[in-house]
């Protein structure tokens, strides 16, 4: 897609998730490979479609006008964190060893927690992603 194709909704409303990132084409690239993700803009920011969920990748910057104390930055320390990714998933155990192959790097291997079973890892910047696959009660 090109600079100039509307990325915005026909009518009502979707949600996306920003994520700042340190390097849009490593960043770009990890999406991509690891999840399948669809490329729709290429740089500044990057847009990526990841199952039916679009994912802007931007790289950090100081106060705007329409947010004049806020500074974005990719995460700090990788340990803590506000927020992160959810995926869910049908089979866990093929996920894990599929991305694994792609090059994620998850922190343990999927996890017995009773109603679900999950996992995480990190994009290029640390961000975390949770891997889940709920399991019958």
């Amino acid at each position: 897609m090109s600079q100039g194709d509307n990325l915005g909704p026909e009518e009502g409303m979707y949600v996306t998730f920003l994520l700042v990132v340190s390097d849009q084409d490593q960043s770009r690239n990890f999406y991509q490979s690891v999840f399948g993700g669809k490329v729709l803009r290429e740089r500044d920011p990057v847009i990526v479609e990841v199952a039916s969920t679009r994912l802007i990748l931007n790289t950090g910057g100081g106060p705007t006008d329409d947010k004049p104390t806020v500074t974005l930055e990719p995460p700090r320390d990788p340990d803590h964190v506000s927020s992160f990714l959810n995926i869910r998933v049908a089979d866990i155990h093929a996920v894990y060893q599929q991305w694994r192959a792609r090059g994620a790097e998850f922190l343990t291997p999927p996890t017995d927690w009773r109603h679900e079973l999950r996992c995480y890892m990190r994009d290029p910047d640390g961000h975390l992603i949770e891997v889940g696959q709920t399991t019958p009660r």
